[in-house]
């Protein structure tokens, strides 16, 4: 019995497992990462700007600067006097330094629809 080789076989065999990861994988991810996101924000009596930044190292946040405007991405180091931003909002290829002085608010979204 000699069979030719069909790569429609194959594809047909596969189909059916790959449209169910597929799926899984749709329904599945989406949930992870709404729920990743969210943060909790907790405010002790002697905390400052400078602490509260520092438990949301690896959180996006937003800063708003005394003078007006705002700087959004991730905390990744909060030093004595600055803060660095990474992957700031709207501007992809940039990092932010900011004086700790310089903010008047953080915002943090803590959750979701």
């Amino acid at each position: 019995m000699n069979r030719i080789f069909n790569p429609e076989d194959y594809v047909m065999r596969l189909s059916g497992p790959l449209a169910a990861l597929t799926l899984f994988l749709a329904v599945c991810l989406p949930l992870t990462a709404a729920s990743a996101q969210d943060t909790k924000v907790e405010v002790k009596s002697p905390d400052t700007v400078k602490t509260v930044l520092e438990r949301l190292v690896g959180k996006r946040v937003s800063l708003v600067l005394t003078t007006g405007p705002e700087l959004a991405g991730i905390v990744s180091v909060v030093g004595d006097r600055v803060v660095l931003l990474t992957d700031l909002t709207n501007r992809e290829f940039f990092d932010g330094v900011v004086s700790i002085d310089h903010i008047a608010a953080v915002v943090v979204r803590t959750r979701t629809r």
